[in-house]
């Protein structure tokens, strides 16, 4: 229970009232309603125009009953589970008063606890998914801030990124802030998307599967506003693809019922858990088998160490120019994003030689930390004479060994996000 540990005693509590298994809708006559049936398909209701009277008017309300019904007041009664595990991630974490559904606390909850947790042991994470429904979008940070806070480069990958994602799926790719606020005004915080890629630097994405929408063909619609303001003709579209494709199972003809505080009303309307929330059944592999070749893809591109030369040269009498040269062949550079880079939150490449019995190091360390490695995310589309493709993906250490009984010198180039690199090589004969 949250915010408070009692059991709400009165309101609408949404409910199957009928136990057919389904969350339809109340519909209610009322004078002062802002509902009246269509006049040009009498399944769906529209709104009252703002100077209309006289008609049959109704209200419309969750399916549910009302408990302590005084006969007049009908409020909605607040979920016992009020908290929102996607606003209580630690970045730009806000109270309650400010971000509903934050928690006592950032990482307050055991479940998001436990994943910043696995995350936070994990360096070799380079980037995240989550799933949510319903849109059909690729969301991507940030949610409270515009794009022009980015490090440039990193909004760049960001946007080809999302671009392969809508390649690969057909949803859009768009930024939370831009796009997809809830209220033009307010913003959102302590979301996971963003304590990945703020504090931690890695590329992260809310994907929000099903646009039934999209489904029954309206395309140009502008995702949260569309539950505001929309055209009739949309919901015409949207009643044909249930009646045709979802075998009417999507919007419920009304049908009368004895409600237990209301008395007669009438129960139908759209099963959003069915049409809209979820694929339904038959659609589900369809819809999110893209959705793993994308997160496939992103795993591809990832850095990743690989042995370029691992050598030993003799100088003289049983001294040797030991060599290690690595490279990163992924797309993306080991420290993977600006910010993380910015941020310091990955170390370089750390280099290690260990040496065989009775050899010594003349010069050159045991271990080193060297720097980062670049990938090809930054290169330029235009080879023209002003680019250039300098070996800023390569990493080149030497050592000098005296080894007078010869043996094997085995090194190692390791980077949290990037890999490991083992080598072996042998002195002398």
């Amino acid at each position: 229970p949250y915010p408070y540990d009692e059991d709400p005693i009165e309101g609408l509590r949404q409910e199957d009232v009928d136990g057919d298994g389904r969350l339809l809708f109340i519909r209610l006559p009322d004078p002062n309603g802002a509902w009246k049936i269509s006049p040009d398909e009498p399944r769906l209701m529209v709104r009252r125009d703002p100077t209309e009277t006289g008609g049959q008017y109704y209200r419309l309300l969750p399916e549910g009953v009302i408990d302590n019904y005084d006969g007049v007041l009908i409020p909605l009664q607040r979920k016992k589970e009020g908290l929102d595990l996607n606003r209580n991630f630690p970045a730009n974490w806000r109270q309650e008063k400010e971000q509903q559904g934050a928690g006592p606390f950032p990482t307050s909850e055991p479940e998001v606890r436990a994943i910043a947790q696995f995350i936070a042991s994990h360096p070799n994470i380079t980037g995240a998914v989550t799933f949510h429904t319903y849109g059909g979008l690729l969301l991507r940070p940030f949610s409270d801030k515009p794009d022009e806070k980015f490090p440039a480069e990193d909004l760049w990958t960001y946007q080809k990124i999302g671009q392969k994602g809508t390649e690969l799926t057909g949803y859009p790719n768009i930024s939370v802030y831009h796009d997809f606020r809830y209220h033009p005004n307010e913003v959102i915080t302590g979301v996971f998307d963003d304590w990945m890629y703020e504090h931690l630097g890695v590329f992260a994405w809310t994907v929000e599967i099903w646009s039934p929408q999209r489904q029954a063909g309206i395309i140009d619609y502008k995702y949260i506003d569309w539950y505001r303001e929309h055209p009739f003709e949309d919901d015409l579209k949207l009643l044909r693809w249930s009646d045709e494709v979802l075998g009417g199972k999507g919007y419920i003809d009304w049908y009368p019922f004895e409600h237990p505080q209301l008395g007669k009303v009438e129960l139908g309307g759209w099963n959003a858990l069915y049409a809209f929330r979820n694929p339904p059944p038959p659609f589900l592999e369809k819809e999110i088998a893209p959705l793993a070749d994308w997160v496939i893809w992103q795993g591809l591109i990832s850095p990743r160490l690989e042995l370029l030369e691992a050598s030993a040269t003799p100088l003289g009498e049983h001294t040797y120019r030991v060599r290690l040269v690595v490279h990163n062949t992924g797309w993306l550079p080991t420290y993977v994003t600006k910010n993380a880079l910015e941020r310091g939150v990955t170390r370089g490449v750390v280099c290690e030689i260990e040496l065989p019995e009775g050899a010594t190091l003349e010069t050159g360390k045991l271990r080193e930390e060297r720097g980062q490695l670049e990938g090809r995310a930054y290169k330029s589309s235009a080879p023209t004479a002003w680019v250039a493709d300098p070996t800023d993906d390569r990493l080149k250490v030497e050592w000098v060994v005296r080894a007078p009984q010869g043996g094997e010198v085995k090194l190692t180039a390791r980077h949290d996000r990037a890999g490991t690199v083992r080598a072996s090589v042998r002195l002398g004969g």
